[in-house]
Protein backbone atom coordinates (compact mmCIF):
# COMPACT_ATOMS: atom_id res chain seq x y z
CA UNK A 1 0.00 0.00 0.00
CA UNK A 2 1.10 3.65 -0.46
CA UNK A 3 1.57 6.45 1.17
CA UNK A 4 -0.34 9.37 -0.12
CA UNK A 5 0.22 13.35 0.78
CA UNK A 6 -0.88 16.48 -0.62
CA UNK A 7 0.18 19.89 -1.04
CA UNK A 8 -1.91 22.63 -2.52
CA UNK A 9 -0.02 25.62 -3.85
CA UNK A 10 -3.63 28.16 -3.57
CA UNK A 11 -4.06 31.08 -5.80
CA UNK A 12 -3.20 33.30 -2.62
CA UNK A 13 0.43 32.21 -3.25
CA UNK A 14 0.74 34.52 -6.21
CA UNK A 15 0.91 32.88 -9.31
CA UNK A 16 -0.87 35.53 -11.30
CA UNK A 17 -0.16 35.03 -15.37
CA UNK A 18 -1.85 36.13 -18.50
CA UNK A 19 -2.77 33.70 -21.24
CA UNK A 20 -5.23 33.34 -24.22
CA UNK A 21 -6.55 29.59 -25.63
CA UNK A 22 -6.11 30.78 -29.25
CA UNK A 23 -8.30 27.72 -30.23
CA UNK A 24 -11.21 28.36 -28.02
CA UNK A 25 -14.15 30.02 -30.30
CA UNK A 26 -15.35 32.38 -27.14
CA UNK A 27 -13.56 35.25 -25.27
CA UNK A 28 -11.19 32.45 -23.92
CA UNK A 29 -8.98 33.35 -27.11
CA UNK A 30 -8.29 36.81 -25.71
CA UNK A 31 -5.97 37.40 -22.95
CA UNK A 32 -6.57 37.14 -19.59
CA UNK A 33 -5.61 36.39 -16.34
CA UNK A 34 -5.30 33.95 -13.34
CA UNK A 35 -3.84 33.42 -10.29
CA UNK A 36 -3.39 29.49 -10.82
CA UNK A 37 -3.25 27.14 -7.72
CA UNK A 38 -1.55 23.78 -8.05
CA UNK A 39 -2.80 20.93 -6.12
CA UNK A 40 0.25 17.78 -6.13
CA UNK A 41 -0.69 14.36 -4.94
CA UNK A 42 2.68 12.50 -3.92
CA UNK A 43 2.70 8.84 -3.13
CA UNK A 44 5.56 6.25 -1.42
CA UNK A 45 5.78 3.44 -0.71
CA UNK A 46 7.92 4.32 2.70
CA UNK A 47 7.69 7.22 4.67
CA UNK A 48 11.31 8.74 5.37
CA UNK A 49 12.82 8.73 9.06
CA UNK A 50 10.67 11.92 9.82
CA UNK A 51 7.65 9.55 9.11
CA UNK A 52 6.63 11.93 5.55
CA UNK A 53 5.63 11.15 2.11
CA UNK A 54 7.62 14.68 1.33
CA UNK A 55 9.18 17.59 3.06
CA UNK A 56 7.06 20.65 2.01
CA UNK A 57 9.77 22.75 3.40
CA UNK A 58 12.96 23.92 1.14
CA UNK A 59 14.40 20.15 1.61
CA UNK A 60 11.74 18.75 -0.83
CA UNK A 61 8.93 20.84 -2.34
CA UNK A 62 11.70 23.88 -2.25
CA UNK A 63 12.82 23.13 -5.88
CA UNK A 64 8.38 22.69 -7.15
CA UNK A 65 8.17 26.15 -5.15
CA UNK A 66 10.50 28.50 -7.05
CA UNK A 67 10.11 26.83 -10.26
CA UNK A 68 6.26 27.40 -9.92
CA UNK A 69 7.32 31.22 -9.13
CA UNK A 70 9.95 31.38 -12.09
CA UNK A 71 7.60 30.51 -14.56
CA UNK A 72 3.76 31.21 -13.72
CA UNK A 73 4.44 34.79 -11.39
CA UNK A 74 4.06 37.73 -13.82
CA UNK A 75 4.09 35.56 -16.55
CA UNK A 76 2.48 35.89 -19.67
CA UNK A 77 1.78 32.17 -21.12
CA UNK A 78 2.15 31.70 -24.95
CA UNK A 79 1.58 28.05 -26.47
CA UNK A 80 4.24 27.07 -28.06
CA UNK A 81 2.49 26.56 -31.31
CA UNK A 82 0.37 29.85 -30.87
CA UNK A 83 -0.27 31.47 -34.37
CA UNK A 84 0.47 34.68 -32.59
CA UNK A 85 3.50 33.56 -31.09
CA UNK A 86 6.11 36.18 -32.99
CA UNK A 87 3.64 39.15 -31.98
CA UNK A 88 3.12 37.78 -27.98
CA UNK A 89 7.18 38.00 -27.94
CA UNK A 90 7.35 41.34 -29.36
CA UNK A 91 6.27 42.04 -25.42
CA UNK A 92 9.22 40.51 -24.25
CA UNK A 93 11.69 42.41 -26.25
CA UNK A 94 9.48 45.85 -25.48
CA UNK A 95 10.23 45.37 -21.98
CA UNK A 96 5.84 44.85 -21.51
CA UNK A 97 5.86 40.72 -20.29
CA UNK A 98 7.92 38.19 -19.50
CA UNK A 99 6.98 35.36 -21.75
CA UNK A 100 6.72 31.57 -20.58
CA UNK A 101 6.74 29.34 -23.73
CA UNK A 102 4.34 26.32 -22.58
CA UNK A 103 2.78 23.26 -24.78
CA UNK A 104 -0.43 24.51 -24.28
CA UNK A 105 -2.62 27.15 -22.43
CA UNK A 106 -5.31 25.11 -21.06
CA UNK A 107 -5.43 23.75 -17.69
CA UNK A 108 -5.16 19.88 -18.78
CA UNK A 109 -1.96 20.88 -20.97
CA UNK A 110 -0.88 22.93 -17.55
CA UNK A 111 -1.27 20.06 -15.31
CA UNK A 112 0.45 18.04 -17.81
CA UNK A 113 3.58 20.36 -18.36
CA UNK A 114 3.68 20.86 -14.10
CA UNK A 115 3.85 17.26 -13.39
CA UNK A 116 6.41 16.58 -16.29
CA UNK A 117 8.89 19.64 -14.86
CA UNK A 118 8.08 18.55 -10.95
CA UNK A 119 8.08 15.08 -11.05
CA UNK A 120 12.20 14.63 -11.89
CA UNK A 121 12.12 17.40 -8.96
CA UNK A 122 11.09 15.31 -6.54
CA UNK A 123 12.36 11.98 -7.76
CA UNK A 124 15.80 13.53 -7.07
CA UNK A 125 15.11 15.41 -3.66
CA UNK A 126 13.66 11.97 -2.33
CA UNK A 127 16.07 9.88 -4.04
CA UNK A 128 13.73 8.17 -6.13
CA UNK A 129 11.50 6.80 -3.06
CA UNK A 130 8.66 9.15 -3.84
CA UNK A 131 6.60 10.38 -6.95
CA UNK A 132 3.64 12.43 -8.03
CA UNK A 133 0.38 10.36 -8.54
CA UNK A 134 -1.26 13.52 -9.57
CA UNK A 135 -1.39 17.17 -10.09
CA UNK A 136 -4.31 19.17 -10.24
CA UNK A 137 -4.22 22.87 -12.32
CA UNK A 138 -6.69 24.85 -11.35
CA UNK A 139 -7.86 28.39 -12.91
CA UNK A 140 -10.62 29.63 -10.32
CA UNK A 141 -12.95 28.16 -8.39
CA UNK A 142 -14.86 26.50 -10.88
CA UNK A 143 -12.35 25.32 -12.93
CA UNK A 144 -9.43 22.76 -12.99
CA UNK A 145 -8.01 19.73 -14.76
CA UNK A 146 -6.13 17.32 -13.42
CA UNK A 147 -3.40 15.08 -15.03
CA UNK A 148 -2.38 11.87 -13.33
CA UNK A 149 1.38 10.28 -13.40
CA UNK A 150 0.69 7.19 -15.55
CA UNK A 151 3.16 5.32 -14.28
CA UNK A 152 1.56 5.75 -10.77
CA UNK A 153 -0.74 2.80 -10.87
CA UNK A 154 1.93 0.68 -11.49
CA UNK A 155 4.07 1.88 -9.06
CA UNK A 156 1.68 1.31 -6.49
CA UNK A 157 1.29 -2.52 -7.21
CA UNK A 158 2.39 -4.37 -5.10
CA UNK A 159 5.09 -7.57 -5.38
CA UNK A 160 2.26 -10.08 -3.88
CA UNK A 161 -0.85 -8.57 -6.38
CA UNK A 162 1.68 -9.02 -9.32
CA UNK A 163 2.32 -12.39 -8.34
CA UNK A 164 -1.13 -13.47 -7.98
CA UNK A 165 -2.39 -11.74 -11.16
CA UNK A 166 0.10 -13.71 -12.90
CA UNK A 167 -0.84 -17.13 -11.10
CA UNK A 168 -4.62 -15.81 -12.76
CA UNK A 169 -3.51 -15.09 -16.13
CA UNK A 170 -1.32 -18.65 -16.17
Amino acid sequence: MAWISTKTYGAERGLTCALRQWPADSHCALLHGYSLAFRFTFAAEQLDARGWVVDFGSGGFGAIREWLHATFDHTLLVAEDDPARPELAQLQELGLARIQIVPGASCEMLARFVFEAAQPMIEKTTGGRCWIAEVECREHGANSAIYRNPDAVLREVSAEALTALAAQLG
